[in-house]
């Protein structure tokens, strides 16, 4: 299931806690779909994107977990598809459905989808726990990360300290889960008022005019949605 202690996995990581006998999993499933090489002899091959199928990781390894996180939203993208050779497939074929063909539309059938499909297996999984985790924000002004964006606030709560509304910020993700027993992970709106949290141009790889208000410092915001893991659990 993972790699000996100190191996990178090509596809995650595993860390290890001997003293409360404890290993998490990250697992890279960009889009929480089965990603299947149509040649697998050829490295070029382009790959089908099963919108309607679980991460075949998944599938083999559910009765491992205890906890289960799920999460998938920026790399739903055409420069993503193009770039991985990604095609999208339904039924075992490509993609005919035109109401899938919007990139945002396949993003939700497939949040759907493996929702669904979780939930399914709850039953014979009594021991797991199953969250689904809201998009993590971010907060570029005057442009993307490639088009000169600027993501440079270094104020803590400069937007406010208090969240206000009470529906989801990830409408996609909280209509998923509701209705099922996988429990809502909700960190978009506490998230969002915290712009100087992410790395922007202050990484030590950071790349002359491009800055990073994707990921995260830490310590820092990741530490507090764990904190609201812990009390969910």
């Amino acid at each position: 299931l993972v790699a000996p202690e100190g191996a990178l996995r090509p596809d995650g990581w595993a860390f290890r806690f001997p003293e409360t006998n404890t290993t998490i999993l990250y697992y890279w499933s960009s889009c929480l779909c089965d990603l299947e090489p149509l040649n697998a002899t050829d490295p070029a091959t382009e790959v089908a994107m099963h919108l309607d199928r679980p991460p075949s990781f998944l599938k083999r390894f559910l009765d491992r977990f205890d906890v289960l996180i799920l999460n998938t939203g920026h790399h739903w993208n055409r420069g993503k598809l193009r770039a991985n050779r990604w095609v999208m497939y339904v039924n075992g074929t490509p993609n005919q459905d035109k109401r899938l063909a919007p990139m945002g539309s396949a993003k939700n059938f497939t949040i759907f989808n493996i929702a669904k499909w979780v939930d399914s297996q709850l039953p014979s999984h009594p021991r797991l726990k199953a969250f689904f985790r809201t998009i993590s924000p971010r907060h570029f002004f005057n442009g993307e990360w490639n088009t000169g964006g600027s993501c440079e606030n270094t104020t803590p709560l400069a937007r406010g300290s208090e969240v206000k509304q009470d529906e989801s910020s990830d409408p996609a993700v909280s209509n998923a889960v509701r209705g099922t027993k996988l429990k809502l992970l909700d960190i978009t709106a506490l998230s969002q008022l915290r712009d100087e949290g992410h790395l922007s141009r202050y990484s030590v790889k950071a790349d002359v005019g491009i800055q990073d208000c994707l990921h995260w410092c830490l310590p820092g915001i990741p530490d507090t949605w764990n904190e609201i893991l812990a009390a969910q659990m």
